[in-house]
């Protein structure tokens, strides 16, 4: 009788055995389901903040080549956070799938301003999606995001002078026309990348609301002050 409960107990270890292996290998089936055309739609969303070109970052840094690469070391992007540069993370599937899913949680303390994706299905599609844009030779690798060219702007864009008196600036563009805007609502912001403003020309770019704000866009930061004139 002592043998055949023990043959019992062996036969439910054993199928309990075969039932996690299999629930384990149907997980690892399913994140690796992930389909790559629907996670090139989603990463839409990414978009406002990562390019895919080489040497392209924005807010947060290129993700060309990011499969394999170590977080937090890409050379030309110099706002990563202390934490990520010390997380030791290499950026797979697995480590993907948890920063997408909750970046504070796996590194605390990043610069990361996003609360994840929580649908299975879309993470796995954005990491095939990351994962086919990062290997050799892709037609998703590289693909550029349009941006308008500073430099070729209409006239009525281009800054000619920028008057300031009391609260107020006076914006004349290269078409002769003066605008005013109170000082608060008037930003002035740099662009270095090739698509930005030509050295001693800043272009004005609209902000939306009723036309009452605007930004103002220079080649370098050196120019901002140099090229506001008090006189009321």
């Amino acid at each position: 009788m002592t043998r055949v409960i023990a043959r019992r107990h062996v036969v439910r270890i054993t199928a309990v055995a075969s039932f996690l292996t299999l629930a384990l290998a149907g997980a690892g089936a399913a994140s690796a389901a992930g389909d790559k055309e629907r996670g090139a739609r989603a990463f839409g969303t990414c978009a406002a903040c990562h390019s895919l070109e080489p040497g392209r970052n924005l807010t947060g840094p290129t993700l060309s080549g990011v499969w394999g690469r170590k977080a937090g070391t890409l050379d030309d992007f110099l706002r990563y956070s202390p934490a990520l540069k010390k997380s030791g993370l290499v950026w797979n599937e697995q480590t993907l799938d948890r920063w997408l899913r909750n970046p504070e949680a796996l590194v605390q303390g990043s610069f990361m301003q996003f609360d994840g994706v929580k649908d299975d299905r879309a993470r796995a599609d954005l990491i095939a999606f990351l994962k086919a844009a990062s290997e050799s030779g892709s037609p998703l690798a590289g693909k550029p995001r349009a941006f308008p060219d500073l430099k070729s702007a209409p006239p009525g864009a281009r800054v000619a002078a920028i008057r300031h008196c009391k609260d107020s600036y006076y914006v004349t563009n290269g078409a002769g026309e003066t605008r005013p805007f109170w000082d608060f609502n008037l930003r002035f912001k740099t662009d270095a990348s090739a698509s930005g403003p030509a050295p001693g020309a800043p272009v004005m770019v609209g902000q939306g609301m009723q036309g009452d704000r605007a930004q103002v866009v220079f080649s370098n930061p050196g120019e901002i002050s140099s090229f506001i004139r008090d006189g009321c």
